[in-house]
This record gives structure tokens, C-alpha cells and sequence, in this order.
């Protein structure tokens, strides 16, 4: 069964709207069902200055639904806890996920504790996910919108933090979601979705990072040793990019027209190396297991021997067959059934079930050492 509808009794819900069509539907919905709605927008950390018309939007959104609106100010923990957490990985040389961070410490921590000591039964993001309730315990299924799907970013969530959530668009197309909009008369119905890095906007990460990570030139390497140019930061890249600096020279083996793409296969922030395979289907881009660390399973439980699963690597990546196996503590080997390319440490492998109905269950997922 799925928890979040049919609901007779007006119990509280505070939903994040961020300004967004996806937010917005989430709140019209559950008034529509009989919630009692409170909107919230959740003000954080955020570059271009986007954050002021995103709130305004929320706002006008909110009094449209006539329900009431506020602004919450997690601003300097969402800098400590999700902006500083992503410039330590990448100086580090690994690739961090700042949304998985956002979801884990502000979403469903602050907002979610916020909320509850506040009167809120539940929160209600606009999340793509399925929430799915059976003899009181929770279970999270890929959305009806394969190419819209979040489950991806929601993996640290736990069955303390699901009794009290609730995701209303995981059962709709997002041109669907757009219609209910519409129909509804909702200011943000043709608003364009945002890209990249949340709080970083129009801006790039890497010019981000410049203003807290030094610019230090270093080898670009090929996978047969040979120097091809300068790079401006080894701490810049991350596995599997294609762009290259302008400094970038094609090996003298053969003029750049006859050469494949060149992708980053391997970086060293010690040494200021980085290294670049020809061709998207170089075997140096490939990995056939990867060591995980931190890993958390919705369900709770824990996992005693090795087990088939559907893992991804990176987000709407297909999902392919491999096998989680126990190590010690919370760390785990995940062994691919096929190697997988573009496989970046400080990402997320996140696990699926192979579900007969509903679509596929998250498991739970990990951080990539």
C-alpha cells in the first residue's frame, strides 16, 4: 500500500517548495487530499542570487493554494554541512555529491526536525520517488517517471526518517505534473527546471571551486605515459569528463582528426597528475568492482552474505546486474557481472531489487572509495 493517500483526517504536512512545478504540484496535491498544507521554503546557500525569485515564486504558489507560507533560514548549516563538504572532497581528489549531502543533512534532517517539532505529522518534498508502506515498514521504489527518478539521491534515508515522508509526483509522468499545474492555475506551471548543482546556478563548478582550491598547472598524461600538455588542477577533473583545457596537445602519434575523444581515466591531487584515455570505450575507463564505504539499507537490516542486486553508479545511469558482498562494518565490495565505465571515488552506488510490481525497490547505496 502507499501511505500518502486516502488520508481522511486533516493531519499537518509542511512541504519544501522550492519555487519549483515539481514542489508545487506536491503541495496542491495534498491539499486536494485533505492535508493540512504548510508551505516552507528552505533558504540556503546559493551563488547567483536565484534563491530570492525561486522564494518569491513559492510564495506567490502558496497563496495561490491559500495555504500558510514560510521562509526557513538554513543558510550557514547548509554551507558547513553540504557546500564545505564538497570542497574538502574535491580537494581531496575524489568527485563529492553534493545532493546526497543536501538530502541527508538539510532536507530530511533539518527540515524534516524543524517541521516535526513544529506540529508536522509529515514533510513532503517534490521529489520522482515511490514510497511504499507493508506491515509498518517503509520501502522506496523508483518513480513512475523512469527519466525524472530521484531514488538515486535519497539513499542515506532510513525507516525513522520515511514514517514521516511523503512524495506525491512518484506516481506521475513530469508532462503530467506540468497539466496538473496548468489546470490548477500555479504561476510556476511553465517554469523551467533547474540544472546542475543546486546552489551553484549559472555558475560552473570548477570556477566555484577556484575561489577555495588554488589553480596549480600539472602533467596531462596519457595511459601509455606520454605528456600531452598542462592542466590547471588535478583537483578540477573528475573520472570520465571529456572536456579538456586549451593547453590540451593531441600525442604526436597522428593529427587530432584522426583521434578519438580523450577522457579523464585516473587523477592524483598528490602528485598534479592527470590521466587520459583515447576513446569513450578505453578499457582504462572500466572497473569490474569498486569498495564501498558508509553504506545504509533502507530496510534497516542488516546484510550477512553476498547478494545479487541492480546497482547504479551515476545518476540515470541504466541499471546493470551485480553482486553486494559483505566486508567489515558498513563497508562492502560491490562486483559488477559487467565492467562498468566512468566509475568516480565520492560518488554514490545506490542498489535496486528487481521488483515484480511497482517498479524497482532502492535497496539502500554507498559511498565509493
Amino acid at each position: 500500500m502507499s501511505h500518502q493517500y486516502n488520508r481522511d483526517d486533516m493531519e499537518k504536512v509542511f512541504v519544501g517548495m522550492s519555487g519549483g512545478v515539481d514542489s508545487s504540484v506536491t503541495a496542491y496535491l495534498l491539499k486536494e487530499q485533505g492535508y493540512d498544507v504548510v508551505g516552507v521554503f528552505m533558504r540556503c546557500y546559493n551563488v547567483d542570487g536565484c534563491a530570492e525569485r525561486d522564494a518569491e515564486d513559492a510564495r506567490r504558489v502558496a497563496g495561490e493554494l491559500g495555504i500558510p507560507f514560510y521562509v526557513w533560514d538554513f543558510e550557514e548549516e547548509y554551507k558547513k554541512r553540504v557546500v564545505e563538504y564538497m570542497i574538502e572532497g574535491y580537494r581531496q581528489g575524489i568527485t563529492p555529491n553534493p545532493d546526497v549531502m543536501c538530502n541527508r543533512e538539510i532536507k530530511f534532517g533539518l527540515f524534516l526536525k524543524k517541521a516535526l517539532a513544529a506540529g508536522a505529522r509529515y514533510i513532503a518534498t517534490g521529489h520522482y520517488v515511490r514510497i511504499k508502506e507493508t506491515d509498518g515498514r517503509f520501502a522506496l521504489h523508483e518513480a513512475e517517471d523512469k527519466n525524472k527518478d530521484q531514488s538515486y539521491f535519497l539513499w542515506t534515508l532510513t525507516q525513522d526518517d520515511l514514517k514521516h515522508c511523503l512524495f506525491p509526483i512518484g506516481d506521475y509522468a513530469k508532462p503530467d505534473v506540468r497539466a496538473i499545474a496548468r489546470k490548477a492555475g500555479l504561476v510556476t506551471a511553465e517554469k523551467k527546471d533547474s540544472q546542475g548543482i543546486c546552489f551553484l546556478g549559472q555558475v560552473s563548478i570548477e570556477d566555484f571551486l577556484k575561489q577555495y582550491i588554488p589553480a596549480h598547472r600539472g602533467a596531462l598524461m596519457t595511459t601509455n605515459g606520454e605528456r600531452v600538455g598542462e592542466h590547471h588542477g588535478a583537483a578540477f577533473y573528475t573520472i570520465g569528463q571529456r572536456h579538456i583545457d586549451a593547453d590540451f596537445a593531441f600525442p604526436k602519434t597522428g593529427g587530432a582528426k584522426e583521434r578519438k575523444p580523450f577522457y579523464v581515466a585516473s587523477r592524483d591531487t598528490a602528485t598534479n597528475t592527470v590521466v587520459l584515455a583515447e576513446g569513450s570505450e578505453n578499457p582504462a575507463l572500466y572497473k569490474d568492482q569498486i569498495e564501498l564505504a558508509q553504506v545504509n539499507f533502507i530496510s534497516g537490516g542488516a546484510l550477512k552474505e553476498p547478494t545479487k542486486v541492480l546497482a547504479r553508479v551515476r545518476y540515470r545511469q541504466p541499471l546493470f546486474a551485480a553482486r553486494i558482498v559483505p566486508a567489515h562494518g558498513r563497508h562492502f565490495t560491490l562486483q559488477f557481472d559487467k565492467p562498468q565505465k566512468f566509475v568516480a571515488e565520492g560518488q554514490s552506488a545506490v542498489l535496486y531489487s528487481a521488483g515484480k510490481s511497482g517498479g524497482n525497490e532502492m535497496l539502500g547505496g554507498g559511498v565509493i572509495l
